[in-house]
């Protein structure tokens, strides 16, 4: 957060300066510029102020890289003692030798989105935690809250804590917490729907079954460019939907599935086809596909499937500018 490791190399790999250098955009570049040296390209291992520092850097003219952090996990592991020091200096030589993979860097809108649905997520999940908090220490009393809308939520625990003074004070502390959540959770609530109204993109993944808009906005965040996906396939594989599998000589392990890559767009797939497989009426050639797992598999694997699924249609209507197809229909050429 204060200070970077920065090492510096040559073609050949030699180490032509190592120092400290404040986590600051203005001060890498004055680092640079010190030099005396063509700094060809720039390695950042990503992190949360990666992304900050590769849009300063890269305004500048140089050429930034986002490294992959698992990559570089992997590729550091061997050395017995870790400091930042050392890790500069592996990032420096995988950076010459090119053993790496990049991470994409979102644009400056997808980056509003992410922070606007991380926001409406945190508020919605200290919601819940305050609701089931206040039902747990009423539990304790005998009084039971049973099912309410959320609407007479706060008119029914009114009801249950009447006459008791300690319970009044307590509860009626965290009825104002819940309120001023709820408040501002249906605040981004609103900005959320309003972004997703107006996107077109967002309105044509909203035409497949069991996507909403909060589902279509996460997954349009995510991606970004569709463009960045050669193949629809890699898609699933990208938001950790594929299994994993582990071998080595008579080991040969088949696991769950691999849970890399953002956990919130996974979700929002995996919610998505629970709607398709439970909620929606209308059948198409996807459900019936993903009913014929769940005969052969189980519902849980099925729905895992699907997700993983729908991660590439969605990405094959983005990309083809179409809508969801609900039959098999050849679209001609």
């Amino acid at each position: 957060m204060e200070q970077s490791s920065v090492c510096v190399v040559d073609s050949s790999g030699k180490i032509v300066c190592e120092t400290k250098v404040a986590s600051e955009p203005e001060a890498l570049l004055q680092h640079f510029a010190d030099l005396g040296l063509p700094v060809i390209r720039v390695g950042l291992e990503a992190g949360p102020l990666s992304q900050w520092l590769r849009e300063g850097l890269g305004d500048a003219g140089f050429e930034v890289v986002l490294l992959e952090t698992r990559h570089v996990k992997a590729a550091l592991s061997a050395m017995p003692v870790k400091t930042d020091r050392k890790d500069a200096r592996g990032i420096a030589q995988l950076l010459r030798m090119g053993w790496y993979r990049p991470v994409h860097a979102k644009s400056a809108d997808a980056q509003e989105v992410r922070a606007l649905l991380v926001g409406r997520k945190l508020l919605q999940a200290k919601l819940l935690d305050v609701e089931l908090s206040i039902r747990g220490i009423l539990r304790g009393y005998g009084l039971k809250v049973g099912e309410v809308s959320r609407g007479r939520f706060e008119a029914r625990i009114r009801q249950l804590i009447e006459g008791h003074d300690m319970l009044a004070m307590v509860i009626g502390a965290m009825l104002q917490a819940r309120a001023a959540l709820w408040n501002e959770f249906t605040r981004l609530h609103r900005a959320m729907l309003k972004i997703a109204r107006a996107d077109p993109v967002c309105h044509r993944l909203m035409s497949a079954p069991g996507v909403g808009a909060l589902v279509a906005l996460t997954y349009r965040s995510a991606v970004d460019n569709p463009g960045r996906f050669a193949k629809s396939r890699t898609v699933g594989a990208y938001f950790g939907l594929t299994p994993k599998k582990y071998q080595s000589g008579e080991t040969d392990i088949d696991g769950g599935i691999t849970k890399v890559g953002d956990s919130m767009v996974r979700t929002a797939l995996y919610e998505a086809a629970h709607i398709m497989l439970t909620r929606a009426t209308r059948f198409s050639a996807l459900k019936r596909w993903a009913m014929d797992v769940a005969k052969r598999r189980g519902m849980k694997r099925a729905k895992v499937a699907l997700a993983r699924k729908l991660a590439t249609v969605l990405h094959r209507m983005w990309a083809d500018v179409s809508q969801f197809r609900w039959g098999k229909d050849t679209v001609a050429a």
